[in-house]
């Protein structure tokens, strides 16, 4: 016999002693009794402790799921608005210098420079903004290299921006799209 089946031999004899001798003894039965409910009792606090702790995180991680859910919310319309800005920002761009010596063309491109203004202005009260791309290092989490082009700059130095990208508070909306800079 091994020393741990020993043991447990041994425990099991006095566990059958301890057992006849609480049939004829009422004090042995009632300690008996009592000490089972004190063990009940503890893996009942034991148990609660665990209810109440689980409880409680489920609760932050509700609350912090409910936090994400109102900051990003309005993440999918942000994105599609950026189409308009960039809409909006091709135009302006496309104006020549004549046009815009015209009065009433100049009137008209007043109009549209406002809209992009105040368009940029709501993005900025909602937490979106745009992506520094050149001259900083390529970033693969907010920038998408899109062609790389020889340059006396540091290889991976992003030179060119194609499409600017945008972030909401901490999160990319739409990653830039950018020219990266290669030995010649």
């Amino acid at each position: 016999m091994t020393e741990a089946t020993k043991d447990e031999h041994l425990h099991e004899e006095a566990e059958e002693i301890r057992k006849e001798t609480a049939e004829g003894s009422p004090e042995v039965a009632e300690h008996d009794r009592v000490a089972e409910l004190e063990q009940q009792l503890e893996e009942a606090k034991s148990k609660a402790l665990y209810a109440a702790a689980d409880t409680q995180n489920v609760r932050r991680r509700l609350e912090q799921e409910v936090q994400q859910a109102k900051s990003y919310a309005a993440a999918g319309f942000a994105r599609d608005m950026l189409a308009i800005k960039d809409h909006l920002d091709r135009a302006l761009a496309a104006v020549s210098d004549e046009l815009r010596g015209d009065k009433t063309a100049t009137q008209f491109l007043a109009g549209i420079e406002a809209t992009s203004r105040e368009l940029e202005a709501v993005f900025q009260r909602n937490g979106v903004t745009r992506i520094t791309s050149v001259g900083e290092p390529l970033d693969p989490h907010r920038h998408q290299a899109m062609v790389e082009m020889p340059s006396d700059q540091e290889p991976g130095t992003i030179i060119e921006e194609m499409q600017p990208g945008y972030m909401m508070k901490d999160r990319l909306l739409r990653p830039a799209m950018v020219a990266v800079a290669k030995r010649p």
